[in-house]
């Protein structure tokens, strides 16, 4: 029997879904973005797929100690159909919602081993994944896919591949592997996805706020949206998505509920075994992102990437966020104002690659 999706938070709106980011959409972030206002689903860091490799532990946490209240679904990279197969299988022996394939990772360290985005020059093998996965998974099968590699060329091919495979969930995101994240975001090739794809799909790419959102589902006809940075950036966006089509009015963030919202984050990403240093350099992973809401001038972000240690880190935030009683968080990202990571273990974005690519 056909498997639907887990019905969504709110009956009637878009979907929403937090992407998954290697090295950031572990149990202890989705706690946090669950605390503020949880998507309908969520979905893991990648799982590496290989002769050799077994389910990460650290990835299985989030799905076995899930207690966000929302689903989860198990997202997969590699292209070895075997070894596909065998831990697709032993994932579902887990409570996860669904498994997910990676087809859009742009980074050329992924893609220059024929996994995630480098797939998407390879129909033929993307369509001998699916059939695998779809006959071996009785649940739910989703994936999420760049519009093409050097081009869109190849789009309309592995939309076929995703009805004849009978593919529940399609996420896209409008660029295609070789773009990055440096140019515009191809809304016209989500639509066209969204018409060819018989089941729902999300769109991702710059979605930077709730408004944003709206207009971005109603210009390509998806279902919903897909979001990864701009939900490290502002953890209140799904919250703020529901309440936008209730028609609730959308009560302004304030500095001071950021600043409680990086402590927390601080708290919940800790790790006792990680020295003090690391733990530092790790949150301004996040914090790169969060500062594109602070101050037009960046301020934040400039004072925030010289802190040394836990101390130093906070009074920088006591002074840019605590200490400024009355003033909002931009909604959108301040123009000019980038994210670029400086710290010592690179983050990874919505398709599983660094951060430090990511320039706006």
């Amino acid at each position: 029997m056909p498997q639907a999706l887990p019905p969504p938070l709110a009956a009637g709106q878009p979907l929403t879904a937090l992407a998954p980011m290697q090295d950031v959409t572990d149990l202890a972030f989705m706690r946090v973005i669950a605390h503020y206002g949880a998507p309908d689903y969520f979905f893991t860091e990648f799982f590496r797929v290989h002769a050799q490799s077994r389910p990460e532990r650290h990835i299985l946490r989030s799905i076995d100690e899930n207690d966000t209240g929302r689903p989860v679904f198990a997202q997969l990279i590699g292209e070895d159909i075997p070894h596909m197969v065998r831990t697709a299988e032993a994932l579902a022996r887990h409570p996860i919602a669904g498994i997910d394939v990676n087809l859009g990772c742009p980074a050329p360290k992924i893609y220059k081993k024929n996994v995630g985005g480098g797939l998407l020059r390879d129909p033929p093998r993307i369509g001998a994944i699916l059939a695998a996965l779809r006959a071996a998974v009785p649940g739910l099968l989703t994936v999420k896919m760049r519009i093409g590699f050097e081009d869109a060329s190849n789009l309309g091919r592995i939309l076929d591949l995703v009805n004849e495979n009978r593919i529940d969930l399609l996420t896209v995101h409008g660029r295609t592997v070789r773009e990055m994240y440096r140019s515009e975001v191809h809304y016209d090739r989500i639509a066209q996805a969204a018409r060819g794809a018989r089941c729902p799909v999300l769109a991702n790419g710059n979605v930077t706020s709730a408004g944003r959102a709206r207009r971005i589902v109603e210009e390509t006809g998806a279902a919903g949206v897909m979001i990864g940075r701009h939900a490290i950036r502002n953890p209140w966006i799904f919250r703020q998505c529901r309440d936008l089509y209730l028609g609730k009015p959308q009560a302004p963030v304030m500095l001071t509920e950021v600043r409680e919202y990086v402590d927390r984050l601080y708290r919940e990403t800790r790790d006792p075994g990680i020295p003090e240093r690391a733990h530092v350099n790790k949150m301004k992973k996040y914090l790169n992102f969060v500062g594109q809401g602070v101050d037009a001038q960046g301020s934040f972000l400039h004072d925030m990437r010289r802190a040394e240690d836990e101390a130093g880190l906070f009074a920088v935030c006591d002074r840019h966020l605590a200490g400024r009683e009355g003033a909002e968080f931009s909604p959108e990202p301040y123009p000019g104002v980038i994210a670029r990571p400086n710290c010592e273990t690179p983050a990874e974005d919505a398709d599983g690659c660094s951060l430090e690519t990511v320039t706006a």
